[in-house]
Parts: structure tokens; sequence; C-alpha cells
């Protein structure tokens, strides 16, 4: 990156500062949430790829809530929950919160569960439902990751989404060659608690196998390997080719170069927000009186 595109960047960043705060200031003096705020988006990515490294930048950046569909449902009699320092929140937490609260989802969805079945689409885009209108932490938007995985998934949450007046902005994809991949994985550190991800080359933490956050100790997961890894990737890009193609035919998709390094990475994910800051109208529009 040349001194131009460097202080392009700079610039940037520093409108975007002062676009945040001037939205603070008014939201303070209305007492009301525009709906052009926060960020409403689905990450997409092999494993690797990085979700676990930028998804917890979006949420600080925009105080949104990071939902995740977990590869199994919660069983009957599973009170396993995530820590308490998770930011995430898995599919898995939802349901069992549907299920000790008794709400007719709870319900309908134990009675499945009971006879040995797995939930259905519809259940879990309700319990998605409920997520964003009851977590505080929704209302500055949401990450959805995992989900959705099938075209009637993805086709489901866009109806839901539009009865609530909060359509997708964005459906980002994190790109890179399977190749790289194998490389990255084997290397690849995982905070348990928070989900925050690094990699023992490419992405160190500041202490050996320590998290940078907490201090906490880092692991490496047992299915990181090369073996375990080009199985997920058959599934993965079996899974999310079709529902990449339907994003693409929303307009929604981007796709961002996951080889690069996670800070260049996360500019690429900043330049997808300004784009999108731009056309709903941002401070440099105000000041012009446009």
């Amino acid at each position: 990156m040349g001194v131009i595109d460097q202080e392009i960047q700079r610039l940037r960043d520093v409108v975007t500062s002062l676009d945040q705060r001037v939205q603070s200031l008014e939201q303070r003096q209305t007492g009301e949430v525009k709906s052009t705020d926060g960020v409403r988006m689905i990450l997409m990515g092999p494993p690797g790829a990085g979700k676990g490294t930028q998804a917890p930048k979006i949420k600080e950046k925009f105080s949104c809530c990071h939902l995740v569909r977990t590869a199994q449902a919660a069983r009957p009699g599973d009170n396993t929950t995530q820590p308490a320092n998770d930011t995430r929140k898995a599919t898995g937490d939802m349901l069992r919160s549907q299920i000790a609260a008794k709400t007719d989802l709870g319900r309908e969805a134990k009675k499945i569960m009971d006879a040995g079945g797995l939930v259905s689409d519809d259940i879990v885009i309700g319990m998605i439902k409920a997520e964003l209108e009851t977590n505080k932490e929704c209302k500055g938007g949401f990450i959805l990751d995992g989900f959705p995985r099938t075209i009637p998934q993805a086709e489901a949450l866009d109806k839901m989404l539009a009865e609530k007046k909060s359509p997708l902005q964005h459906a980002v994809e994190l790109k890179i060659d399977d190749a790289l991949l194998v490389a990255r994985i084997t290397g690849r550190l995982v905070h348990p608690a928070s989900g925050r991800s690094y990699h023992s080359t490419f992405n160190p933490p500041k202490s050996y196998m320590k998290d940078d956050i907490t201090g906490e100790p880092l692991v490496q997961r047992s299915d990181d390997n090369a073996e375990a890894l080009k199985k997920r990737l058959v599934t993965y890009h079996a899974q999310t080719a079709p529902v990449v193609g339907y994003y693409q035919n929303t307009g929604i998709w981007k796709s961002i170069d996951a080889s690069q390094e996670p800070g260049q990475v996360w500019k690429s994910l900043l330049n997808v927000f300004d784009a999108d800051k731009k056309k709903s109208g941002g401070i440099l529009s105000k000041l012009a009186g446009r």
C-alpha cells in the first residue's frame, strides 16, 4: 500500500469515527436508534479463513451480537453452556433458553428432540428472530456465522428479516485457497472461552500460548490437522456454493481475500462497511447538506 492509499484509508477511518460520534450524540438527543446504525450481516468462510479473528472485531466496532449455528442442537438433559465470557451466542444455548422458558417454540423443539429428531429450519429461524428481539446486544445489529447453509434457509431468513424491516446488508465470504489452509489450520491456536483465534506463525499471541485479552491458556483443536481439514472443506464447499450463488443474485455478497494478513483483511472489511455508509449517507453528506 502506497503513501496516498495509506492517507486515504486514514481519512476514511477518521470520517467513520466522526460519523459514529455524530450518530451516538443524535441517539442520546432523540432517544431513538436509527435503522441505518449497526450491521446486519452473514460471515462465511472455510475453517481457518479467519472468522474467529475478524468476528470479534466486527462485534466490538458495532456493539452487535454474534450468533453462531452449532453443528448439533442441544439434546434433552444437556446442560452444557458456553463459558460466561464467550462473546458469541450459539444456537444450542438459544434452544436451551427457549425450552427452559417453556415458550411455544421451546415446547415444539422439545417434542422433536424427545423423539430423536433434528429441529427444523423454521425453529432455527424462530430462535434467531427471538434472539434479535430480546438480546440487548442485537440492538447494534448482528453477525450470523454458520447460517444459513442452504437456499431454503436463506430464503426463510430473508423473509423473516423483511417482516422486521431489517434486511441483510452484507453476505461476506472470506475466500482462501484450500492449499493455504493446511499451513494455517495446523498452527491455529484457540481461546476456548471467547472463540478468539491465533496462529503460531501468522498471527501469534503477544505471550506464548496465552490469550491477549485474558491471559488464559490457548489450545489447539484435535481436529485441526490436514486429514480432518480436507474432509471439512469438502463439506463446506458443498454447502456454501449454492448459498454464495443466492446472495450473489441478491446483490449483497462481497468477497474478501483471506490469504492476506489479518490487519489487511480487517481493512478490507472496513471498506465494505464504509461503502455501505456512503449509500445510506454519512457525515460528509450531512456537512455538504445533501
